[in-house]
């Protein structure tokens, strides 16, 4: 597998997670799966990285080797090559993308694909490459334009908006012929980009929500990407993500009071404990968080006008996020005009998040695009009902509280669409009328805990592809 980030040791957003969790899920159903990701500074240390298991004289300006170590209980391969990855700051940038980005994340796919071609120095050899984003995407491309190699590849979209954007004249500093550059390959309005590559050339693409694959085929959500997504429509599937359920589980989740859907008398502890650490006090109604990018894609924009009424109604809202500065402006006189309301911490908190979840009744999750978001997983998870828009991922694991839905008791959240401020606020009103209903509530909070979170379905999926990807590639080679 080849990522530019995961658990524990480094994390920007989902991807971070998935990579995580996917090797040990994949393990169950008999899979070897090793993590490649660049070697930022302190994640040698971290993994415990100290066999050198590749070497490369000069990878795109610098020698460099991989390394073998483990975190998280996963086997981790650290691409070491200090004059690409070891700087201050994030892995894309400080506070800004780094210039090099496009070869930076080249030289990560041309050391998986040589690794795919090659094997490690200990023998071990894959059968397939899983990439994710565009930082993988040439992967694909590095297989095809090199010596004949027998692994199959899978693509995975986490989220289109991001295509690796590269100026067509890196084409021979990347290390790819003349002939890649066309339109039905790597050139993409006169330049190329990197998740192109990886949707063209893969032999397997998927996305993390059956929803989003769907919606990636439409001019509204393929970012320009459409065309190429339909047209491999017979090699794309949706894949739900999961969440690792012993990192996010409320009976034994050190940062709270624990409980469980059989006792929840320790939500109502950690809900007061949440009031005080946010300077919260007499919140009668539904008690929300928001803890999310500060962004337009994430629906932010709409929590100012949205959260008046829904004050004024008695609920009470913790925002945990960074992102848009004007957004972020905006968040910051919301708790200002509602103190007391509203309580406001800008950056982020992976233990804070913990308790936020813990103590909440319910997330708000308003994206206008959401390829498959955790977030509402972990509010299923913790009983704190997630409140999503009808779009990608969180159409798919979140059952609307509407009449047929509470009477068949099936419901476990609630959505709104379309995704405005109007429908927004009209969900809100509908989440402080049945958080009144005590027992029905309280139902709604135990379907939600009760839902298969986890990733046993999902990897299994997973491994049938994979199979499908040999089978076909074998036959075709």
């Amino acid at each position: 597998m080849l990522t530019s980030e995961c658990v524990p040791l480094v994390k920007t957003g989902g991807l971070a997670d998935v990579a995580g969790a996917l090797p040990a899920a994949l393990a169950e159903h008999g899979w070897d799966m090793l993590t490649l990701l660049p070697a930022y500074p302190s994640l040698v240390e971290k993994a415990a990285a100290t066999k050198v298991v590749f070497t490369f004289k000069d990878l795109m300006g610098g020698p460099a080797r991989v390394l073998m170590g483990k975190a998280g209980g996963n086997d981790i391969l650290l691409l070491e090559a200090p004059h690409l990855y070891d700087r201050k700051g994030g892995p894309y940038g400080d506070p800004t993308d780094y210039p090099d980005n496009p070869v930076r994340f080249a030289a990560l796919s041309f050391a998986a694909a040589e690794i795919a071609r090659k094997g490690l120095t200990d023998g071990w050899t894959p059968e397939v490459v899983h990439a994710h984003d565009w930082q993988a995407g040439l992967v694909p491309a590095y297989l095809k334009y090199g010596p004949p190699c027998q692994v199959g590849t899978v693509m995975t979209v986490h989220n289109i908006a991001f295509q690796g954007l590269t100026p067509a004249a890196m084409l021979g500093t990347l290390g790819l012929p003349l002939s890649a550059y066309t339109a039905d390959l790597l050139e993409y309005w006169g330049q190329i980009s990197t998740l192109k590559a990886g949707l063209v050339l893969a032999d397997a693409i998927t996305t993390v929500s059956p929803t989003y694959a769907a919606e990636l085929m439409r001019g509204e959500f393929g970012m320009g990407l459409e065309g190429v997504v339909a047209a491999k429509a017979d090699r794309l599937s949706g894949v739900l993500n999961g969440i690792d359920t012993d990192v996010w589980n409320p009976e034994t989740d050190p940062e709270i009071t624990p409980y469980s859907a059989k006792a929840l008398k320790g939500k109502a502890q950690n809900r007061k404990a949440l009031m005080a650490e946010f300077g919260l006090s007499k919140i009668k109604g539904p008690l929300a968080i928001i803890v999310s990018r500060l962004t337009s894609q994430k629906g932010m924009d709409l929590i100012a006008d949205a959260a008046g009424d829904f004050i004024a109604a008695g609920g009470g809202l913790a925002i945990l996020g960074s992102g848009d500065p004007v957004i972020e402006d905006s968040m910051r006189i919301l708790a200002r005009n509602h103190a007391g309301k509203v309580g406001l911490r800008i950056g982020y908190d992976e233990a804070l998040s913990h308790r936020m979840f813990g103590g909440a009744d319910i997330v708000l999750v308003p994206s206008r695009f959401e390829p498959c978001g955790l977030t509402q997983l972990y509010g299923l998870r913790y009983g704190t009902v997630p409140v999503v828009a009808a779009t990608g991922g969180l159409a798919d694991s979140v059952i609307d509280a509407n009449v047929m839905a509470l009477n068949a008791g099936v419901a476990t959240g609630f959505q709104f669409h379309p995704i405005d401020g109007m429908a927004f606020r009209h969900c809100l009103r509908n989440v402080a009328s049945l958080f009144a209903d005590k027992p029905n509530w309280t139902r709604l909070q135990k379907r939600g805990m009760a839902q298969e979170l986890g990733w046993s379905a999902s990897s299994a999926t997973y491994a049938t592809l994979y199979e499908s990807v040999i089978r076909e590639f074998s036959s075709t080679a």
